[in-house]
């Protein structure tokens, strides 16, 4: 790993793997719904959200995705990579006082395009909450080396 850059595209190698885990709160609730202006009240309003088919507030899904960005942009691919494309399922709320664990996992190395495909999962527990699929385009040493020339 390139402590400036995370991992080159060089260093990658099928099934490597990182994960973050964090615990969500009410002020990642408010906070999150000042950021993006989504002030649905399902996720800020107790006494609405207790009338919907969650029975109570849930974190919006879109905070918890956040979680797969802070492990592709931190630990793996890390530092330097660019995010390209996600997909995204959404498959069970998140509730505030939960703790989601995101997990990145490379699926495939495109050494010749200098991309990476990772499978993304965010769980709570043993339950899937959010899977998917990330491309990015991580650093490369070739590429810094043919810039010193």
């Amino acid at each position: 790993m390139n402590p400036q850059n995370g991992y080159d595209v060089e260093d990658l190698a099928v099934g490597m793997s990182a994960e973050v885990a964090k615990t969500i709160t009410d002020a990642d609730l408010v906070l999150f719904a000042g950021v993006s202006t989504d002030v649905n009240a399902v996720h800020m309003d107790d006494d609405f959200a207790k009338t919907t088919m969650f029975g109570g507030r849930i974190a919006h899904g879109m905070l918890t995705a956040t979680l797969i960005s802070a492990v592709l942009g931190n630990r793996l691919p890390g530092p330097g990579c660019i995010y390209m494309s996600q997909s995204l399922r959404f498959r069970a709320p998140v509730r505030p006082g939960d703790t989601v664990h995101a997990k990145v996992t490379v699926k495939e190395v495109v050494a010749d395009k200098g991309r990476v495909i990772l499978d993304t999962v965010c769980t709570v527990g043993d339950k899937v909450v959010i899977d998917g699929e990330a491309t990015l385009m991580p650093t490369s040493r070739a590429k810094r080396e043919a810039t010193k020339k």
